[in-house]
Formats: C-alpha cells, sequence, structure tokens
C-alpha cells in the first residue's frame, strides 16, 4: 500500500514549537540515553525520523510522542542540537490538534494570540454574567447562605453543566485517540478482553505518574523533583475537582472551617502552588533544558493557574476573617480565571492529563499482542489456549 507523503510538515510542525528537526542525522544518542525507549517503542528517533520524511500518518498512529516525558537528556545529548525533546512536546500539541474535531487545539497552538484572545472573552462573559446574577438574585454582603451573593446550589449546577460540555469534548477527542492510534494502527489484531485485562495501567499511571519518575534512571539520582512537582499539581487539582463537584456547599459554608472538606483542600492547595511557582520559576531562570523554550500555551496555562490558585486563597481569607463583599467580589474574579480554563482543557496542555495515561494503557496492550505474535501465537479468548 502507498504510503502518503506530507513535504511540509515540519514546516507546519514549526508553527506548535518545533525547532531545528533537519539537524538530526539519526545518530540515536537520544533514544539511547531515554530512560522508556525500548525495541517496541523507539523514540525520540523514530519520531525525527518519520517528520524528516513526511510521514503524517506513521505519526498520527503513534504513542512515542506521549510515552515522552521530556526530561530533557536526549536533546542535551544531541551532538547537533536538534532538540529531540521539545520536538516531542511539539509533536503532542500537533496530535492534540488532530485528535480534536473542533479545531480549537489547531487555532490555540498556531496563535498565542487567539489562545489569550478567547480566554479574555470568556474570562469577561464569566465576570459578567456571575456578577449580575449575585445582583439580581442575592445581597453582595452575603457569602454563604440564604440570599447568598453566589449560592452553592447554582454554583453547584453550574458546574455540573461545564462538566458535561467538557466530558462530551474530551469524550470526543479520546474516541479519536483510540481510533488513530488503535483501531488505525494496522497489523495487530487486538480483542475485547484485552483492554479489560490491562485496564489496570490506566488508573496506576494516572495517580502515580510512575513513568515519570523513572526519568532519571539512567543518571541514578534517587529522587526526579519535576516528577515530585509534577504529582504534587495533578493530585491537587484532582483533588480541588473531586470537592468542588461533590462538596462545594460544605466548602462554602461558613465562616467556621469545616476540616472533614478544608484539611483535604489546604493539601490540594498547597500542592497546586507549589507546583505552579516550581514551573514559574523554571521557566524565568531557564536552567533545565525542557524549561528553555516554553511555547505560549504553556506560559498560559501555568500563569493562569497560578492566579486560580492565588485567588481561591484570597476569597477562602476573606470570607474566613469576615470581609464578605471582598470576598464575593474575589469569588467573581476567581471563576473568571476558572471557567475559561476548564474550558481549554480539552483542546490544550492539560488534556495530556487524559493522554498520557492512555497512552501508557494502549501501550501495554500492544506490547502484549506483540510478544505474542513473536512466540508464534495469536491472541486468544481468556482461559482459551492460544493457537
Amino acid at each position: 500500500m502507498a504510503i502518503r507523503v506530507n513535504p511540509k510538515l515540519i514546516d507546519d510542525l514549526e508553527r506548535y514549537g518545533a525547532e531545528d528537526v533537519q539537524k538530526c542525522y539519526h545518530c540515536g544518542n537520544c533514544s539511547a540515553v531515554c530512560p522508556h525507549a525500548d525495541e517496541v517503542f523507539v523514540f525520540p528517533r523514530k519520531a525525527m525520523r518519520n517528520l524528516q520524511m513526511g510521514l503524517q500518518s506513521k505519526i498520527e498512529k503513534s504513542l512515542e510522542p506521549w510515552l515522552c516525558y521530556y526530561c530533557g537528556q536526549c536533546s542535551e545529548q544531541c551532538p547537533e542540537g536538534a532538540e529531540p525533546g521539545e520536538t516531542m512536546m511539539s509533536l503532542r500539541r500537533w496530535l492534540i490538534s488532530r485528535y480534536d474535531f473542533t479545531g480549537l487545539s489547531r487555532l490555540f497552538f498556531r496563535s498565542t494570540k487567539a489562545e489569550l484572545a478567547a480566554v479574555i472573552l470568556v474570562a469577561l462573559l464569566t465576570g459578567i454574567g456571575f456578577f449580575f446574577y449575585g445582583l439580581f438574585n442575592g445581597d453582595i454582603r452575603v457569602y454563604d447562605g440564604a440570599n447568598a451573593f453566589l449560592s452553592s446550589s447554582f454554583v453547584h449546577y453550574f458546574d455540573l453543566g461545564l462538566a458535561g460540555v467538557l466530558g462530551f469534548f474530551l469524550a470526543a477527542n479520546i474516541f479519536r485517540f483510540w481510533r488513530f492510534t488503535m483501531s488505525k494502527a494496522g497489523g495487530l489484531a487486538i480483542p475485547w478482553w484485552l483492554y479489560i485485562k490491562k485496564i489496570y495501567l490506566l488508573p496506576w499511571h494516572f495517580f502515580t505518574q510512575k513513568r515519570y519518575a523513572e526519568c532519571e534512571s539512567k543518571r541514578k539520582k534517587g529522587v526526579f523533583m519535576p516528577w515530585l512537582v509534577h504529582l504534587g499539581l495533578m493530585l491537587g487539582y484532582v483533588t480541588m475537582l473531586v470537592l468542588v463537584m461533590l462538596f462545594l456547599h460544605k466548602l462554602q459554608a461558613g465562616p467556621n472551617i469545616d476540616w472533614s472538606v478544608h484539611v483535604f483542600a489546604y493539601l490540594a492547595s498547597v500542592g497546586l502552588l507549589i507546583g505552579t511557582i516550581y514551573m514559574l520559576r523554571g521557566r524565568f531562570q531557564k536552567v533545565q533544558v525542557q524549561y528553555q523554550k516554553s511555547h505560549g500555551s504553556d506560559w498560559i496555562f501555568v500563569v493562569l493557574l497560578f492566579f486560580i490558585v492565588m485567588t481561591g486563597i484570597l476569597q477562602h481569607v476573606l470570607h474566613r476573617t469576615g470581609f464578605e463583599v471582598a470576598a464575593n467580589i474575589s469569588y467573581v474574579v476567581h471563576l473568571m480565571a476558572v471557567v475559561p480554563w476548564l474550558m481549554r482543557m480539552p483542546f490544550t496542555k492539560w488534556s495530556h492529563m487524559l493522554y498520557r495515561p492512555l497512552a501508557m494503557y494502549f501501550a501495554g496492550i500492544r506490547k502484549h499482542v506483540l510478544a505474542l505474535q513473536k512466540g508464534g501465537a495469536r491472541p486468544s479468548w481468556p482461559g482459551q489456549q492460544a493457537a
């Protein structure tokens, strides 16, 4: 079957942040130093080769970009300065735009101004909407309880509606991710039961980010600090999401503190605050290789998240100390950052949180099938002897 080539693929990828791909002459140093590359998933070298040859369909079907956590060792070891780590990061942005059927990812990743304009527009609409709802349905001097400016029940139903919309887009994008990488991969007959057998890989990699922890294995360091920060950031976000979705009434009630929920909120806030400060510091100092060439979407992601954390802490302090009007105003400002940040999730960087563990899951399934094929067997039903 003929393989279709896109000669402009490298030029297109430059819009997503890739640089110096043509400098690569395939010495193999990048894959040799990568703690995650193996005989099945050879990266970054394979991706660099496919890019240079314009093999777009092969890249669309690949899992390799998602198996890379950008520890930066490959870029440090590249003798030509081809930046394979940054290329893998750019490929993840490009792949997100391929999974997204709306075209928003493509627009945002190719134009920081367009993404920033969308964030500002949604923020303004959110602020106007919540402020006038509060004026007509509550009292700005009341933060919680009867006649609250923004009642917890109203915000809760708004959250559920927003979650439904985001869930639809995420589900559609995840389906396309599966279709590209598993359904269209070709040459692999994957039985349905294998998806069930390997399902444990999904929560395992989601909640532990174990692959990221192993990034420094070839340097023989005890703890990889970026992994620890990344894990705290992710767990902090997930914890706050669960608390807001299920226990918003308890979070908003006061001024007394309900320690049954607030202890988790405080721990999550600490994780988010440390994580965002660490990421901002890295991007300003540019010492670590993975922070030396930050894309515009990366800046919007971390700055907006930092603003969310700070305004969330501010509104909490103001409410607990009795400054109800100021607490309500800061609450609206907080939501002005939260809503556009959440609405960007299916289309921008934060979707890594789902694609990466899914890639580990799919990679585990692929390896299982390939191992059976190598041994001359076919995937069989559970309990059935393989042919």
